[in-house]
């Protein structure tokens, strides 16, 4: 069993942590809990909004899934399907944008259709996410959620997408395919661009990443500020970057427990 490198995240300096900036987070198993989220983590979210720290939840989710949540919770924004599109309110508004134009979304439709079947037809077992008809701008198997999929059908899902010319990755229940350059990482910088004009790469030391699964490893990669809730050791086997501090509560709790620190910095 491959050792964990992460600190525990109570060992965050608390000068570092008034230093933040901002909070990026993922959704599943991050904020929620068995698919909903929890008091103290929406308590959290609010607290953080009161003491002027913007969190933008950066996910796989689909749009249509994530918009009453960007309507409805206290934060700057959802960049959902994996960087392609961010809904975030302007007034008494919802907006949503798009890293794609809409001539290259209406190219790539069909494309999605073609994977989503190729993938059904041959993988035995595979079904798509029950929020696929949210999607716009990419396709999702499950394989934990309503469904499972063993790890060898995970990575046949995977390698025939990667074969399509499709980059994928694998959240903590499903499997996301998609056409272009886009990542989490890349709508963070755009999001943070759009809504605060600021240049999140000179500042990303400043900024607190929270995830909870392998498709979270780009982020942690890149901010010196990333977190782990408890829940990702139960990914550690399939895990080559670790964030470089990990909660002790899992979930809802854990996102908590980060703010907890981050507001009692202040």
């Amino acid at each position: 069993m491959n050792p964990i490198p992460s600190r525990p995240w109570p060992e965050l300096p608390a000068e570092r942590a008034r230093s933040v900036l901002g909070v990026l987070t993922d959704i599943d198993d991050t904020l929620t809990t068995t698919g909903a989220i929890t008091a103290d983590a929406l308590r959290a979210l609010h607290d953080l909004q009161a003491a002027g720290i913007p969190v933008i939840a950066i996910t796989g989710r689909p749009m249509g899934w994530s918009e009453p949540f960007a309507r409805q919770w206290p934060i700057a924004a959802i960049v959902a399907e994996n960087g392609a599109v961010a809904l975030f309110r302007e007034g008494p508004e919802l907006r949503i944008e798009y890293a794609q134009d809409a001539a290259t979304r209406e190219h790539n439709t069909r494309r999605l259709r073609e994977v989503a079947a190729r993938v059904l037809r041959e993988v035995p077992g595979a079904t798509l996410a029950q929020d696929s008809a949210g999607r716009v701008t990419d396709i999702a198997v499950d394989h934990s959620e309503f469904a499972q999929l063993d790890p060898p059908r995970i990575e046949q899902v995977v390698a025939l997408m990667q074969e399509e010319g499709m980059t994928a990755t694998v959240s903590s229940i499903h499997i996301n395919g998609w056409f272009g350059e886009h990542t989490k990482l890349s709508g963070a910088r755009w999001i943070v661009q759009r809504l605060l004009q600021r240049d999140l790469d000179p500042e990303h030391e400043r900024w607190v990443y929270v995830g909870d699964s392998t498709n979270d490893q780009l982020m942690f990669a890149h901010f010196p500020l990333s977190v782990g809730v408890a829940n990702l050791v139960h990914f550690r086997d399939q895990l080559h970057t670790w964030p470089a501090y990990l909660t002790v509560g899992e979930r809802g709790q854990g996102f908590a427990q980060v703010a907890q620190a981050l507001l009692a910095a202040r």
